[in-house]
């Protein structure tokens, strides 16, 4: 999982160096388009949120069903005074 994140992060940083190079030799200013402008900034996200709902998992029930209410056990029975 980490080693992921670390590849995805590199390749991330690797990609913003070669924009940064690209932007400083571009012969003129780029107009801004507020269209393109919007779905540079929205998309990024958006992958990501689709991304984290096709992968992840929530953590398996535990086994015995574990549905006492308030931190207690299923067979949890008060004592009698």
């Amino acid at each position: 999982m980490v080693r992921s994140l670390l590849r995805l992060w590199a390749l991330s940083l690797m990609l913003s160096a070669v924009l940064a190079a690209a932007g400083e030799r571009w012969p003129q200013p780029l107009p801004i388009v507020p269209a393109v402008v919007a779905l540079l900034v929205l998309l990024p996200p958006l992958l990501v949120l689709v991304w984290l709902g096709f992968n992840w998992r929530l953590p398996a029930p535990p086994e015995g069903g574990g549905t006492g209410e308030r931190g207690e056990s299923q067979n949890y029975q008060p004592r009698e005074l």
